[in-house]
């Protein structure tokens, strides 16, 4: 899918403003994300950290929690992901949560643009890109 650049401003404004919110006392690194589905309807998440670090939430798993937890199966068009304290590169989704993103892709065939955001660039991916060979439910037999 591609995005006008109303939709593009609108979805990285929406990652911004989730990022706002994130609870990251131990980095100090807030991220938001959000994601739109086809049928216009956008869910954000935040990252969210624990002082046992391995119990931390990403922005990206956040937003796909909420997403399916309201019933969203299939239909995700575009993702944007936003650190506030992003250097001059563009911040791009962990391994982990382009798995879980695929995860929500494959539920409706789709490749999601992915919009990897920085204070002077953005980067526009596809999700195939980011996660070449993706292990998916297909491969569950």
């Amino acid at each position: 899918m591609s995005l006008s650049d109303k939709q593009e401003a609108d979805l990285i404004a929406a990652a911004q403003a989730a990022a706002e919110h994130a609870y990251a006392p131990y980095s100090d690194y807030p991220v938001g994300a959000a994601l739109l589905f086809e049928d216009g309807a956008v869910i954000t998440g935040c990252n969210v950290e624990n002082a046992s670090y391995g119990l931390a939430l990403c922005a990206e798993t956040v937003a796909v929690a909420k997403a399916l937890g309201e019933g969203r199966r299939g239909g995700l068009a575009a993702v944007a992901v936003v650190g506030l304290k992003a250097d001059a590169e563009p911040i791009t989704p962990c391994g982990r949560c382009r798995q879980v993103l695929n995860e929500v892709a494959a539920l409706g065939g789709t490749d999601p643009l992915v919009l990897c955001v920085s204070k002077d660039d953005v980067r526009r991916v596809s999700l195939s890109e980011l996660l070449p060979h993706a292990f998916g439910p297909g491969h569950l037999g």
